[in-house]
């Protein structure tokens, strides 16, 4: 009896580690308002912009709904009824257009879209469309918050580090938290954030903004 209960808790803590790392990658995020900010700042932003948003998640391992999605990429374009973070607004109900990579096939296409609505909840409810586009996304890891994605004619994003001349007001912080779970993040420059594609009724071309998230994440 002794020998059976350690090797049934050395198959769970083998199992544990397996479980906990099912997919993993890399994670992109811009918002139309600064992310890090000082708080005079966030409350001239609030209420005016920041409704808009690009999630990105490339797949570095793993899979989801049991079907493998290695170096596939899924983004979202996002557009909210208030700023979002705001917690004295209802961004809710928000539209969303899901950009899903044009490599994958349809099951992959839709374990990716599945994966994209768990990931991003409540946000990702109202999908108007799924694109499979050309997606290309690269963080640098030897940069820190250094990151691009390009997702077909439809979506760009390209980040710098935060720096010293990014400090306007000397009191910054990540004063929004990033829209979905992650293993890690850390805010950064929007170099470029722009979104023409079709299913939210706007389009945004932003540059030069405190608006950034780049990160990674594990489930």
């Amino acid at each position: 009896m002794r020998y059976l209960t350690v090797a049934v808790l050395l198959s769970i803590l083998i199992c544990i580690p397996a479980a906990a790392q099912q997919i993993r990658g890399d994670y992109l995020e811009t918002r139309s308002a600064d992310v890090y900010t000082g708080q005079c700042f966030a409350n001239g932003e609030v209420n005016l912009v920041g409704n808009e948003a690009i999630l990105a998640w490339r797949i570095q391992s793993g899979s989801w709904d049991g079907v493998p999605l290695e170096g596939l990429t899924v983004a979202a374009a996002v557009r909210a009824n208030a700023t979002l973070g705001d917690p004295y607004g209802n961004p809710y109900p928000a539209k969303s257009v899901l950009l899903v990579d044009d490599q994958a096939s349809a099951q992959q296409q839709q374990a990716l879209v599945n994966f994209a609505k768990h990931m991003g909840g409540e946000l990702l409810n109202n999908v108007e469309q799924i694109l499979p586009v050309q997606m290309e996304m690269v963080v640098n890891a030897q940069r820190h918050g250094a990151a691009m994605l390009r997702a077909g004619q439809f979506a760009t994003i390209q980040t710098r580090s935060i720096g010293d001349k990014d400090h306007l007001c000397g009191n910054e912080e990540t004063y929004y938290p990033p829209l979905t779970q992650l293993a890690h993040s850390m805010p950064a420059v929007a170099l470029t954030d722009s979104y023409s594609g079709p299913g939210l009724g706007t389009s945004w071309d932003l540059h030069g903004k405190r608006s950034a998230f780049v990160g990674t994440f594990a489930r």
